[in-house]
């Protein structure tokens, strides 16, 4: 296998990252902070192997096979998060190498589960960092949504090929697909944060829950998350720009090029925002009724947590741990369901949802008409006949995976309920659990370290939408 054009990607990639400590660096130099010593060097390590991958390896033409572009995938997420941790090693937060991994490897997945405990006595460039993770973190994950997975076809991604080329005008290369996507992502950026500015959020803050919260990252600077700054105003904004990052960004640039019709008629899009109203109704009538919470903040704080867990954000607005079995279970589901494929969010997606529905219901109809032709639809389209055994693949390997990440949490000591929603929120990148420990009001730093390993393997896993690990590990990916 030719190792070169993946060590070149690899080293653009280091160099982004170095580039990316540069605004920390200046934050705590500003501020006063001795951390700015810290990203200094780190700008020197990662642009020194960025650097050296790159210049080692260009000059030449390189053609990406399937092979390479499936190391290519696992490569970069495990590379970037090893380097990713090197300031927070290095801050003067003294984490220790298991930590720093953990959190890094959190923030470029997006996932938002943290070991940092006392975030609003942490340095500025840390905090600053960890949301710059999430926001690179976030635009990789589209950019992998709609070019990486469809051409591997890795659980049912392929379907959205097609998609993607229906207007080659509007969409015609790669390259071109993700500077469009990019600076749409940009400019939903900078209204989320111009946005928290005007009602009231101070610029620091504003700035790195705007990076966390379109990327549907959540970390934020305060251990109360968004509850510390009790402002509804800010929370309807935070709901709204997790619906956003939740949603196709293709749909954007389409709009933004004069069709807005994707935006309203796509399938996945309904269901998305159907699932997230008909959980709030049921929540806020469980609240009202049997918490005797007011309806107004019933529907506030009800709205928000559902939001920040389906799209895999993480925020957290009070400790919804506390509000009954049957909130804990919903809240569960929702962690594993995801929203739609080609956003920054994670889980399972609502497209997979869709396809499997739609092959059970063409089950059913061949049981009741057994000599009947019927085909199974997807956004009024036929589904080619490869996708539904890719989604069932990865359903089954999902929850094979959430099974066995589980079971070895267990093993490492964790009890039940921290052990089932740990493996829950590392494999559906969510961020917080369930439970005392690692729930709302908790983190995972007072996990053994063997948890955090298995939980950083989660994340990895799926980031990666789990069948690229697998194929992989498989002993036949490597044979020549």
């Amino acid at each position: 296998m030719d190792l070169r054009p993946i060590l070149y990607v690899n080293g653009i990639l280091l160099l982004v990252l170095a580039l990316g400590q540069v605004l920390p660096m200046l934050a705590d130099l500003y501020l006063g902070n001795s951390d700015w010593r810290v990203f200094f060097i780190c700008i020197i390590i990662t642009a020194f192997f960025g650097g050296a991958l790159v210049l080692g390896n260009a000059g030449k033409e390189f053609n990406m096979n399937a092979r390479q572009a499936f190391l290519l995938t696992g490569s970069t997420w495990f590379v970037l998060a090893l380097f990713s941790a090197i300031p927070f090693t290095l801050s003067t937060l003294n984490m220790s190498f298991t930590d720093a991994f953990f959190e890094s490897m959190s923030g470029i997945t997006t996932t938002g589960s943290t070991v940092i405990i006392g975030l609003d006595y942490a340095p500025p460039g840390i905090l600053l960092w960890r949301a710059i993770l999430q926001w690179l973190g976030g635009i990789g994950v589209i950019i992998m949504a709609l070019s990486v997975l469809p051409f591997l076809q890795v659980g049912g991604m392929q379907i959205f090929r097609t998609e993607l080329s229906e207007d080659e005008k509007a969409l015609p290369r790669t390259t071109q697909l993700a500077s469009s996507i990019g600076l749409i992502y940009t400019a939903l950026t900078i209204a989320c944060m111009f946005l928290y500015m005007f009602f009231g959020m101070g610029t620091f803050d504003a700035l790195a829950h705007a990076l966390t919260t379109i990327s549907t990252g959540g970390f934020s600077t305060y251990d109360n998350s968004m509850a510390h700054f009790e402002k509804p105003s800010l929370d309807i904004i935070a709901t709204l720009f997790m619906i956003m990052g939740g949603i196709p960004f293709v749909l954007y640039l389409k709009a933004v090029r004069g069709n807005i019709k994707p935006l309203l008629k796509d399938s996945q899009v309904r269901w998305f925002l159907g699932i997230i109203l008909l959980s709030v109704i049921i929540t806020v009538s469980f609240l009202t009724t049997q918490q005797h919470m007011h309806t107004g903040e019933a529907i506030r704080r009800a709205a928000f947590n559902i939001v920040s867990l389906i799209t895999g954000t993480g925020y957290a607005h009070g400790d919804y741990g506390q509000w009954g079995a049957f909130v804990i279970s919903l809240f569960f589901f929702l962690m594993v369901v995801g929203g739609c494929a080609g956003s920054t969010s994670c889980g399972i997606k609502i497209f997979r949802f869709q396809v499997f529905i739609a092959i059970i219901v063409i089950q059913i109809k061949k049981l009741i008409h057994p000599n009947g032709v019927f085909l199974a639809h997807f956004n009024s389209k036929p589904l080619p006949k490869d996708i539904p055994l890719s989604v069932m693949s990865f359903v089954f390997l999902y929850a094979l995976s959430f099974a066995i990440l589980a079971i070895a949490l267990s093993y490492v000591g964790l009890d039940f309920m921290t052990a089932m929603s740990g493996a829950a929120t590392a494999i559906s990148n969510v961020g917080p659990g369930l439970g005392d420990i690692i729930g709302p009001a908790g983190t995972f730093n007072p996990l053994p370290d063997s948890a955090k390993w298995l939980l950083s393997l989660g994340m990895f896993l799926g980031r990666l939408e789990i069948v690229t690990v697998i194929v992989m590990i498989h002993p036949h990916f490597w044979r020549t």
